[in-house]
């Protein structure tokens, strides 16, 4: 009889992030099948102040792309014994599924109080991950560029995300009337500026995050911040103080050598 070890991932455990890499990616293809609306026609609808450009939603290519390759990679029997992946497995699958559920029902019913509860399942999961991805002792190459990088870019997207959802949610609701308290938008990405920065000090300085935060106030910035002064400085303030949290991390060596590599 073959016996199994005890720290040997289960076959469950490693289809499960393909299931939920298909529920993320396949969800966004309904509106392809005459089912639902665009996301995007469906976030035009209740625009505020902080939705980013437009160009910003590119980055979900790179990330969809990044997803599928750690889903594929992660199942391979070369990573059965992997430590690493039995420790974020789960939090990772809720995580990724969580986007895809967030994305059909979005598709169906807009950017409701709804959503804003799946995204946020979503973020803690990422966020769960992160946690664990800081506290590891040393990523092998492929553990740094398949699973840090990916998920480190997806937890700061996911925050970015979080922040734009509840400012349309409170506008669906007919909290925020039409795109007006430009006061209330620049403190609120001051308070996710604040926020993302003090993940960035926790992660040590994880500059994948960081970076991926920082596009996101880019995109608000040539869009919200165009139109009101105080968002624009919010923006700026919000990066620079994300952006010195990372190159604090990092200039620590051993910060370096665990995200970078070098």
């Amino acid at each position: 009889m073959q016996t199994i070890r005890s720290d040997e991932r289960s076959i469950l455990q490693r289809a499960a992030p393909i299931l939920a890499v298909i529920c993320q990616v396949g969800s966004t293809f309904l509106p392809a099948l005459g089912f639902g609306e665009q996301i995007g026609e469906r976030s035009d609808s209740v625009r505020t102040l902080i939705t980013p450009s437009g160009w910003a939603f590119s980055i979900w290519g790179p990330l969809f792309l990044g997803c599928l390759i750690f889903a594929i990679w992660q199942a391979l029997p070369a990573q059965r014994f992997n430590a690493l992946l039995n420790r974020i497995c789960w939090p990772a699958s809720i995580a990724l599924a969580a986007q895809g559920v967030w994305a059909a029902y979005t598709q169906f019913n807009n950017l409701t109080v709804v959503s804003a509860i799946i995204i946020f399942v979503s973020l803690i999961g990422l966020l769960m991950v992160l946690r664990t991805l800081v506290k590891h002792t040393e990523f092998t190459a492929k553990e740094r560029w398949l699973v840090a990088l990916v998920f480190s870019s997806l937890a700061a997207w996911l925050t970015a995300a979080s922040i734009v959802n509840v400012s349309a949610t409170l506008r669906y609701i007919g909290v925020s009337g039409e795109m007006t308290y430009p006061l209330v938008t620049a403190a609120m990405v001051a308070i996710g500026g604040v926020i993302a920065a003090l993940a960035t000090v926790r992660s040590r300085g994880n500059p994948w995050y960081a970076l991926v935060f920082c596009w996101a106030l880019t995109a608000i910035y040539f869009r919200g911040g165009q139109e009101e002064g105080m968002i624009a400085l919010a923006c700026i303030a919000s990066g620079l103080l994300v952006a010195l949290a990372a190159l604090i991390g990092i200039a620590n060596p051993h910060n370096r050598r665990h995200w970078l590599g070098i």
